[in-house]
């Protein structure tokens, strides 16, 4: 496998109380867990846990897409509209071209959960062949909105917003990613998908 057949996953963490050790972070073990449950396809994360520091936060985004090659970056916490919720300004400060899409998508997959999920300013943007995205910061709502939304019964009502992330990254000419259907699909235009080897 060559060093462009893998998939680099930065994982940032933003709190200022879990960076300060007053609580244990929950958001960096969320995310392992559910990446390592929805993509077959091989991958590796590389996990930051910072304070919310706007100058802290732009350095981390850019180190992860400069120096570590992560074709995928996520974040999560600091999206809210409290004094020190800034990952989205420090996202956009970083990004090259925005892709409104995710955070769109993530308000409206929340709002079926609580009516606050109109206060979250969660953004996405490329920065060179890097997509970077602001989850939300509990785990519950991250999975929710990586995901989807399923019925009673577990079947799929709305696709999450990882659905579209692999095609993504296919366009910024990154990794091939694969995924466990039984939790998010990758969905690709039929001229995109690749016979299994």
């Amino acid at each position: 496998m060559s060093a462009k057949d893998l998939l680099r996953i930065g994982i940032v963490s933003v709190s200022d109380r879990a960076a300060g050790g007053i609580y244990e972070d929950k958001g960096i073990p969320a995310l392992l867990e559910w990446f390592g449950a929805a993509i077959s396809s091989p991958w590796e994360g590389v996990t930051r846990l910072i304070p919310d520091e706007r100058a802290l936060i732009e350095r981390t985004l850019i180190e992860l897409a400069d120096e570590e090659a992560c074709a995928l970056i996520v974040t999560t916490g600091g999206t809210g509209p409290a004094v020190r919720d800034v990952t989205p300004e420090a996202t956009q400060a970083v990004g090259e071209r925005e892709m409104p899409g995710f955070g769109e998508e993530m308000r409206r997959i929340s709002r079926h959960f609580v009516p606050t999920a109109i206060l979250s300013r969660q953004t996405a943007v490329i920065r060179g062949k890097s997509l970077i995205i602001n989850l939300p910061g509990q785990p519950k709502a991250i999975r929710e909105t990586l995901e989807g939304l399923r019925d009673a019964d577990g079947r799929l009502q709305v696709e999450g917003v990882f659905a579209a992330v692999p095609y993504c990254i296919d366009l910024l000419d990154g990794p091939y990613i694969e995924t466990h259907e039984q939790v998010t699909r990758a969905f690709r235009p039929k001229s995109a998908i690749r016979k299994p080897a």
